[in-house]
């Protein structure tokens, strides 16, 4: 039986008495790519934030190759890569300095340093560009930016938040591409967002949320073949009948 390398298993987390998450399972296997789908609100980012460790869970347990992150949070920390929904860069800071800084944090000095964070810059595409500070960077640039950061580590798991929110098609297809070759070198990948053509583009394994629970969890092409007989062929169309809503471009607030 192939290993797992995360477990979500009964994860809760309440605000204000309210379960924004709520009792959700599922486990992620090497080499996957699962799209993480599911209209504003329905408890996507707070999953996200409490399974990497960024807030506590009230419930629930989440496990990183069998054991409970908690136990090692520093070795976790080193396994995984996030790229935020919110950018998360140093404006007074190089591009070049900005992916530095956060490789620095993970203890690589003087020739591994500067080969990593070159090796992330041309990866996506920024080298030419690294001496620029990202307020003169387009909105896309700062996206490619915002992961070259958080890959520059080589991670093993790939958590990605929205990462094409607010950016024109060019540099959406190009973010694309990255990912797809992040994931062809081996990286695990859950790639959180509600632009469904994405997920279709993207993904062969889909969580759909709603209301902080799962409503199914299975492949597109099992999804598909689900919902064939009612004449729903499309992901979108699948969405709707399943949750009642429309998937909108607005960034989720939960």
């Amino acid at each position: 039986m192939e290993t797992k390398q995360l477990q979500v298993s009964d994860l809760v987390k309440i605000y204000d008495g309210k379960k924004v998450v709520d009792g959700i399972s599922f486990d992620v296997y090497p080499g996957e790519m699962i799209g993480f789908l599911g209209a504003n609100g329905a408890g996507k980012s707070t999953s996200i934030r409490v399974m990497t460790g960024l807030e506590k869970r009230d419930s629930g347990d989440v496990l990183y190759c069998g054991k409970k992150i908690e136990e090692d949070y520093r070795s976790y920390q080193q396994e995984i890569g996030v790229v935020p929904q919110d950018i998360a860069l140093y404006n007074d800071l190089s591009a070049y300095d900005n992916v530095k800084f956060f490789c620095s944090l993970y203890g690589y000095r003087k020739k591994e340093l500067e080969q990593r964070v070159e090796e992330a810059l041309q990866f996506v595409g920024l080298w030419e560009h690294r001496k620029q500070s990202p307020k003169k960077y387009s909105g896309g640039m700062k996206r490619r930016l915002n992961i070259a950061c958080a890959i520059m580590h080589s991670p093993k798991l790939l958590i990605m938040d929205e990462p094409t929110v607010g950016i024109d098609p060019q540099s959406r297809n190009h973010i694309m591409e990255t990912i797809k070759e992040l994931n062809r070198r081996g990286t695990t990948i859950i790639y959180v967002s509600h632009y469904m053509e994405e997920i279709e583009a993207l993904c062969d394994r889909m969580i759909l949320m709603d209301h902080g629970t799962i409503l199914t969890d299975c492949s597109k092409e099992d999804l598909k073949a689900t919902y064939q007989e009612q004449n729903l062929l499309t992901l979108e169309d699948i969405f709707l009948h399943i949750t009642g809503k429309q998937l909108r471009d607005e960034v989720e607030s939960a």
